[in-house]
């Protein structure tokens, strides 16, 4: 704005519009984004994503802001024993279906079945490692698949960006995907990588991806990327949407998923 006046002042056509083409421009690519999401379709289920953190203070308050938001679906990462009770108790009342396996968990306002472990833990992990489920949904709209997923995490050291052990478990993961028989499938979890990160190709060659956004997620303080993400197969993610802080150092995400 500052530009776009002095150029008035100036009144210099030419640098007025070198200011308004390139917001013209960000506007036509960007601005409908910032609108207010439309209300779910007769064939859409919203889902929400969050890492809650291990070492979260305040797991209820997290669980509240969550059950807030009204989805179908609330999948959650690094649950801890000790905080488990309090997401159970707050989100009880509206979704009576849950189901956790390891660190890693899923809410439902539907009926679950056939939940089992999905194991992806790297062959370099030696200690206990459970970070992934499947279960399906009963929904009003057919059975669905669920995936949750906790990546491994990149490490910086010596060699630069360590990403093998969470590239592995994306490929993992990808395996399980080809050998699931139910549609559709919504995959939900912390793959600490952004969607054009080659590592998790095994993901995102078999999966619908989310429509462009400004949905940050990590770190929460101040969101410079999303590494929390929402995939499905046989159905469409629409635009995700970053939701208010909780006491993660992640951001908490939502989408709408209409099933094809």
């Amino acid at each position: 704005m500052p530009l776009l006046a002095l150029a008035l002042l100036r009144r210099s056509a030419l640098a007025a519009a070198a200011v308004v083409l390139p917001v013209v421009a960000w506007a036509y690519a960007f601005g409908g984004l910032l609108l207010p999401a439309a209300d779910p379709g007769p064939r859409d289920l919203v889902v929400v994503q969050h890492n809650v953190s291990d070492v979260n203070a305040d797991p209820a308050g997290t669980a509240r802001t969550l059950a807030a938001q009204g989805a179908d679906l609330i999948a959650l990462e690094e649950l801890v024993p000790e905080a488990l009770p309090a997401y159970e108790t707050e989100l009880a009342a509206r979704y009576p279906f849950h189901e956790v396996r390891g660190t890693v968990g899923i809410w439902s306002r539907h009926p679950l079945t056939g939940t089992r472990t999905v194991d992806i833990k790297p062959e370099s992990v030696p200690e206990p490692w459970s970070r992934g489920l499947r279960t399906v949904a009963r929904t009003p709209l057919g059975e669905v698949a669920v995936y949750v997923a906790h990546l491994p995490s990149f490490r910086l050291g010596a060699g630069g960006l360590g990403t093998a052990r969470r590239d592995e478990s994306a490929r993992l993961l990808g395996r399980a995907l080809d050998a699931e028989t139910t549609g559709p499938v919504i995959v939900l979890g912390d793959l600490n990588a952004t969607v054009d990160d080659r590592g998790i190709d095994p993901l995102t060659s078999r999966l619908n991806v989310s429509e462009r956004g400004f949905a940050f997620s990590f770190p929460a303080s101040f969101p410079l990327a999303r590494i929390d993400q929402v995939m499905a197969r046989e159905a469409t993610v629409g635009r995700v949407r970053s939701l208010p802080e909780t006491g993660s150092d992640h951001l908490p995400v939502t989408a709408r998923v209409t099933l094809d």
